[in-house]
């Protein structure tokens, strides 16, 4: 089995990537992708990690886009990270995230919640910070007791500290997962309800959409298995798994995804780079 979806430190995730090779070691899986979001910093160490247990390791990442107003994650696989305009990108994305940041604590603080935005930065200690570090910050500082209740209470859509955050076009999103080599995959579209708009972004080179996922019941996956088939897509899947959390095991590896996925997508690299070069 294999678990294409994992994040760590380096975005919104808990775990090192020494401890996400570790604990696909444990859930013996043999092949694993990193998909930190807006950021590819993190490839580098679990690739090591991932060689030294014998674990064949995805370079990738989440890119956060905009499609009609929708936000909608991308997901990019086989990418090559030594390259220019990725880098460039992923970083105007990590610009994004920072200025969302002081937007929210902005937004807190007009509220009466005191958190500062350099008690969440220095918590995060990544270059793609999120509301979940500013939820953890919320409960280290003592305005909340639980994560649940800062997203509940301040930072979820609709509450008093919400702020939208600035993504790009989902087109663009893709072009710079082409530009970099990879493919380009809808993250868990059974979260975004916008099916409608699926065929669109398959019009503009969308490779492929995540079928199983830990928030997709069988129902669903088995829908976008379909949905893919019809339209010529590639499935993937995966645990979305940030690390361990309060009295939970992680759940990496707890997505059953077959190793056959992989071959798929090697194979539609395969067939672009053919006919890139004709």
């Amino acid at each position: 089995m294999i678990d294409l979806h994992l994040h760590t430190l380096y975005s919104d995730g808990v775990s090192t990537p020494e401890q996400v090779a570790e604990e696909a070691q444990k859930m013996n899986l043999v092949a694993i992708a990193l998909t930190d979001h807006d950021t590819i910093e993190g490839c580098a160490r679990l690739a090591k990690a991932c060689s030294e247990r014998d674990i064949e390791f995805i370079p990738g990442t989440e890119l956060s886009t905009d499609i009609e107003g929708h936000e909608m994650h991308l997901l990019g696989y086989y990418l090559d990270t030594g390259n220019d305009e990725l880098i460039r990108e992923t970083t105007r994305y990590q610009l994004n995230r920072t200025n969302r940041v002081h937007g929210l604590i902005e937004q807190l603080n007009t509220i009466g919640v005191n958190l500062h935005a350099d008690q969440v930065f220095d918590l995060a200690k990544c270059k793609a910070p999120g509301r979940p570090h500013v939820a953890r910050a919320l409960v280290k500082h003592g305005f909340c007791g639980t994560m649940d209740e800062a997203f509940t209470r301040y930072l979820r859509k609709s509450a008093p500290g919400w702020v939208p955050k600035v993504n790009v076009d989902f087109a663009e999103g893709i072009r710079v997962i082409h530009e970099a080599g990879g493919l380009a995959v809808m993250a868990h579209p059974g979260l975004n309800k916008i099916d409608h708009l699926i065929p669109r972004m398959v019009e503009a080179g969308l490779d492929g959409i995540e079928c199983w996922h830990t928030k997709h019941p069988k129902s669903t996956a088995k829908r976008y298995r379909e949905m893919a088939a019809r339209l010529g897509l590639l499935i993937t899947g995966g645990s979305d798994c940030h690390g361990p959390s309060t009295g939970r095991h992680p759940l990496i590896g707890t997505v059953h995804v077959p190793y056959r996925i992989l071959d798929e997508m090697k194979h539609r690299l395969a067939g672009s780079t053919t006919r890139s070069q004709i």
